[in-house]
């Protein structure tokens, strides 16, 4: 039995969303108790407590979209590497990367990616890969890593033509070795997409060769439209937009995940409403890559499915809800916009994302969810109760005002102390790793 209290305990759970000193009584896996501190303690008096210090208790984070393998771009400096657009950019930087990456990189890139992703409080992690330079079990060498650190997560490679039909097609069954495996699994700690780059990378064979190797009851994990240069692929080679290929082909739906759409019309937004589809928004990266600003308000109003992700940017998705909260406003010439939608994709969207492929609620505390909980050293300077917690959030914290996280619950750290890791020897490894890329990259 863990107890994580005094501290003020924001819920997410509508039936009471807050409490001024509140506590979490987890029993194995699940919690079993939500209430005062004084309640909580009266019914469990011999649980382990780990003390808020008037703290502020939060379900942990979800990163609804992420790329584990760009922890070994951090630094990396690519001879003739100049982007004039996406497309360099993508050529250039990420699918240079990849093509050199060994299983042995993948795992230490997602080693470091889980060790941050635990310092800012984020233990759920959809994460889409790519390591054309190994292909086969590049997905199981991720779930090692997730397994060391303690985190959930849900995979997917990203199948595309751009190396070649043999390629293509070992990305498609290793997404498919990697999902029947997820499914096996009783842990509720993994779980599995069929993984696509964007459509302009993937012919009509390969969207086949995918759709024919998809278990039952798996969705897809798909860039669309994140630059102008795939809607023109689209609409030159195959005479429509991209959502509409992708309906074609049978991918929406309420098990698919759409990240970015920067490039969709009113038409296509219908589309992915009626099919249930989820759409996941990257802020940073879509700045970063100067792609362009989605029309996300929007989707979030037509009452899509929308959640908030980092791309590989950071693992702080603090970090994310403070620039996309920024960037709708400049981009609408709207102070209003953003206030309610991008706390209602980082606290709700991301958990509804997460509960169609995990079976433990998670992203709230409340009796029956998972034992993911997080502790920020934030006490308030002025009043804080239910209805201004996202405004105290958004300006007082980062990812790492987070002291403690728990996932599944099992304490992953402490007092800022990662527990059960040497984090010295995990950084150090990784550097090791990342300096071999670079001289495979840069032919030295």
């Amino acid at each position: 039995m863990l107890i994580i209290g005094n501290g003020r305990l924001v819920t997410r759970d509508e039936a009471q969303p807050f409490f001024e000193n509140g506590a979490v009584a987890v029993d194995g896996e699940r919690i079993c108790k939500v209430g005062t501190l004084e309640e909580v303690r009266r019914e469990f008096p011999e649980g382990e407590f780990v003390d808020a210090r008037g703290g502020l208790i939060m379900p942990a984070f979800i990163n609804a979209h992420e790329h584990i393998y760009s922890a070994m771009a951090r630094g990396l400096s690519i001879k003739g590497y100049d982007p004039k657009g996406f497309l360099d950019i993508l050529d250039g930087m990420w699918w240079t990367i990849d093509r050199h990456l060994t299983n042995e990189q993948t795992r230490q890139s997602a080693r470091v990616t889980f060790l941050d992703s635990i310092k800012n409080g984020v233990t759920t992690v959809f994460d889409h890969h790519a390591s054309f330079g190994q292909i086969h079990d590049s997905l199981f060498a991720i779930e090692d890593a997730a397994e060391e650190f303690g985190v959930r997560a849900c995979l997917c490679y990203e199948i595309s033509d751009r190396d070649g039909k043999d390629k293509a097609r070992e990305a498609v069954l290793e997404n498919a070795a990697w999902i029947r495996h997820a499914m096996k699994d009783e842990s509720g700690m993994i779980a599995g997409m069929m993984g696509m780059h964007a459509q302009f990378t993937i012919s009509d064979a390969t969207m086949a060769l995918a759709a024919e190797h998809k278990p039952e009851g798996a969705g897809y994990h798909i860039h669309v439209a994140e630059g102008i240069e795939d809607l023109h692929h689209c609409l030159k080679h195959y005479g429509k937009r991209i959502v509409d290929r992708l309906m074609d082909w049978n991918i929406l739906g309420e098990k698919t995940l759409l990240a970015h759409c920067i490039y969709i019309n009113s038409h296509e937004m219908d589309l992915i409403r009626d099919t249930g589809t989820m759409v996941v928004h990257n802020p940073e990266s879509n700045m970063g890559n100067a792609c362009g600003c989605p029309p996300t308000m929007e989707l979030v109003h037509r009452g899509i499915l929308t959640g908030l992700g980092t791309d590989g940017y950071t693992q702080d998705m603090l970090e994310s809800y403070k620039v996309a909260n920024v960037l709708h406003k400049h981009h609408l010439c709207d102070a209003n916009a953003a206030w309610s939608e991008v706390p209602k994709m980082l606290f709700e969207g991301n958990r509804e994302i997460a509960g169609r492929y995990f079976k433990q609620p998670l992203g709230i505390l409340k009796e029956g969810a998972a034992g993911d909980v997080i502790v920020a050293d934030y006490v308030p300077r002025t009043p804080m109760d239910a209805s201004n917690v996202n405004s105290h959030i958004v300006f007082g914290l980062t990812g790492r005002s987070v002291v403690t996280t728990v996932c599944n619950g099992k304490v992953l750290m402490k007092d800022r102390e990662v527990i059960g890791v040497d984090e010295e020897k995990v950084l150090y490894e990784a550097r090791e790793e990342a300096a071999k890329l670079a001289r495979s990259i840069n032919g030295c």
